[in-house]
């Protein structure tokens, strides 16, 4: 084993412990990421809100990490490791213990914020160290793997392990188990880390809180126009409009910053890279087709009426394909393939997965017919998403890196957003425009309705019901399956919709002879990444 250069650790503690407690440290706030996600119609009974409710504190939680992501280091730099892991873990156990005993959206949402502030914290000092004790490419390049597999199965791992909680008990029993899932890795850090400063402490003056304040405010707006402009009719909205107008101002006052102060929070010299565009571009695209899986997940339980239950059980086989497509892609990263090659096979499993969903959506199907298309998605998520943010960071010289992986984290809060908003928005129109199909062709003296309403009315007299209510309830039956048939139509659109932006990503990749300009390796040892 190396001679361990900095004594983050005292030395009785050995190096697989060390990095098993660092990695530990992560997982109970990535869970909590997207706790909320798991079941947002308990969730929203729980806190009697809207959906759309709990998606926005989702995008608050991940807008606090976005924004709180440039000024952490400062924090670094002030509190010696230990005192920093104690003091942001501690404050992550009070936020899960508030959010545990309200049921207030508006106490829930800045206590979101806040604990996506501290997850930034205690990802990126978790990781620092990490790469501190790496010596090799390789092994900074494996553990950026670990901790992005980590990330990307958290949604369906979630739904796995809190499926049964969430059905036994009240919705706030999750952050009861987030809790306590936090206070091994908290007995272990007071056990095992030294007080150990790195450098001298420097006082917490000057902190870049102006643009802080701006930025965050700026992804807090967008999360709210994306999750309910449509609600809200868009512009027609003195809110959504005002929510415009105040991020096209503060964007242009945070530019304007940027490039005043001597120190930019984000340094925009970043953007110009060429390959670092391509790079952001790509991962966006790969987030709006990642988070379409939702459509997916929904037609499983209104068409299909599987529980929750066997959801999480087939989400095992997407699971299964993001662990084997990280696996591979940190490989073929290690063996300095070409990005192309690791890009092409991504996107064609995500054509492939949305062409197979396509012909798949039926008001009546074998839940067997979807295990091949979930694992193939999960298998290209895996092969794109950690070499995408390699390949961002390694575009731009190693000084300005931490502005790149702030960056490259900003486009996958908006990736997630715009994909929200693109559902809500598609998922009203099309719906519409299958129901105003629907209504033009069927009438009361259309043979098929006519066998339909028969047939139904029979069934019902059959079992005893009147005939003027057995009527009724046909008419209703009529149109519960209207109504099925405009969500499937309208999960196919999405989804045609998506295979041809894939398609659109597949000829950049392999039309770009430049993009091979940028290899695949992390300069820095002390790169959070992102």
């Amino acid at each position: 084993m190396a001679r361990r250069k900095i004594p983050f650790f005292k030395s009785w503690a050995p190096e697989w412990l060390v990095k098993i407690i660092l990695f530990s440290m992560t997982l109970p706030g990535i869970i909590i990421f997207f706790l909320p996600l798991t079941n947002i119609n308990a969730a929203a009974g729980y806190y009697g809100c809207e959906p759309a409710d709990i998606q926005f504190s989702v995008a608050l939680f991940y807008a606090g990490y976005v924004g709180f992501y440039s000024l952490e280091r400062r924090f670094f730099s002030f509190l010696a490791a230990k005192e920093y892991f104690l003091l942001f873990t501690t404050l992550q156990i009070v936020a899960c213990l508030i959010c545990y005993f309200t049921r207030e959206v508006d106490i829930l949402f800045p206590i979101r914020f806040m604990q996506g502030m501290l997850f930034a914290g205690n990802v990126n000092l978790s990781l620092t160290l990490i790469f501190t004790r790496l010596s090799s490419e390789r092994g900074r390049e494996i553990s950026f793997s670990v901790f992005f597999g980590i990330l990307i199965c958290a949604l369906p791992f979630n739904n796995l392990i809190t499926a049964d909680l969430i059905d036994s008990y009240n919705f706030n029993i999750v952050y009861k188990t987030a809790i306590f899932s936090y206070l091994p890795g908290l007995i272990f850090l007071t056990l095992v880390m030294s007080n150990y400063r790195p450098h001298v402490r420097f006082h917490l003056y000057k902190l870049d809180w102006q643009s802080f304040a701006v930025f965050s405010t700026i992804l807090v707006l967008i999360g709210y126009i994306t999750i309910f402009g449509q609600e809200y009719y868009w512009l027609e909205d003195q809110r959504i409009l005002g929510s415009v107008i105040g991020i096209i101002v503060l964007v242009g006052i945070s530019i304007f910053r940027q490039q005043a102060i001597k120190r930019p929070y984000i340094d925009l010299q970043v953007f110009r890279y060429r390959n670092f565009k391509i790079g952001l571009l790509i991962l966006f695209v790969m987030y709006i087709c990642r988070f379409a899986s939702g459509i997916t997940n929904n037609y499983f339980a209104a068409e299909l009426h599987l529980d929750p239950f066997y959801i999480s059980y087939i989400n095992v086989f997407n699971l299964s394909g993001i662990v084997v497509g990280v696996i591979i892609a940190c490989c073929m990263v290690l063996q300095k393939k070409r990005i192309q090659y690791i890009w092409g096979p991504g996107f064609l499993m995500l054509l492939v997965f949305h062409a197979l969903m396509y012909y798949s959506f039926d008001v009546q199907a074998d839940e067997f017919n979807y295990y091949i298309p979930l694992f193939l998605q999960g298998l290209g998520v895996g092969l794109i998403m950690v070499p995408t943010i390699i390949y961002i960071i390694s575009s731009v010289p190693a000084s300005i890196g931490p502005s790149a992986a702030a960056v490259a984290l900003a486009i996958r809060y908006f990736g997630f957003c715009v994909s929200i908003a693109l559902i809500n928005f598609f998922e009203l129109f099309e719906k519409s425009r299958h129901y105003n199909a629907f209504q033009d062709h069927l009438s009361a003296v259309d043979p098929a309705v006519k066998s339909f309403l028969h047939t139904q009315t029979a069934k019902l007299m059959a079992r005893g019901m009147l005939e003027d209510h057995a009527v009724k309830a046909s008419n209703k039956l009529l149109v519960g399956r209207m109504n099925m048939q405009n969500h499937v139509r309208f999960a196919m659109d999405y989804y045609e919709i998506m295979m041809w932006l894939l398609a659109a990503a597949l000829l950049l990749i392999f039309l770009s002879p430049y993009l091979n300009r940028t290899a695949l390796y992390l300069k820095s040892r002390r790169l959070s990444p992102a």
